[in-house]
């Protein structure tokens, strides 16, 4: 039997790709303004949206005004945490997803 693998579509580029390969984003309250962050556990709470973690798939998202579409916010929102993510990604320092950062290798 085949396990079924389950695929979201990439708020930048609009192509459908498997959820592992996509990064989800989701947005926090910061006072009266909207921070999105990325959630490299795919855990947090609250809407989320994905996004291959490339600056091209990014920038095209910024472009459309996608994100604050895709989590259903109105107004301008903050994505500087995203586009550390993305670079620190990019560089080749990737964090492993699904694996909860604020934990230490003994905790785990």
């Amino acid at each position: 039997m085949s396990r079924v693998v389950p695929v979201r579509t990439c708020v930048g580029c609009r192509e459908r790709a498997t959820k592992s390969d996509l990064l989800r984003l989701v947005a926090v309250a910061d006072g009266s303004a909207w921070t999105v962050v990325p959630d490299l556990t795919g855990r947090m709470s609250g809407r989320g949206a994905h996004l291959h973690p490339t600056k091209t798939c990014l920038d095209l998202a910024v472009r459309r005004r996608a994100l604050p579409r895709a989590l259903r916010l109105e107004g301008a929102v903050d994505i500087e945490a995203v586009r550390a993510e993305i670079a620190a990604e990019e560089q080749g320092s990737p964090p492993e997803r699904g694996v909860d950062q604020t934990t230490t290798k003994a905790e785990q």
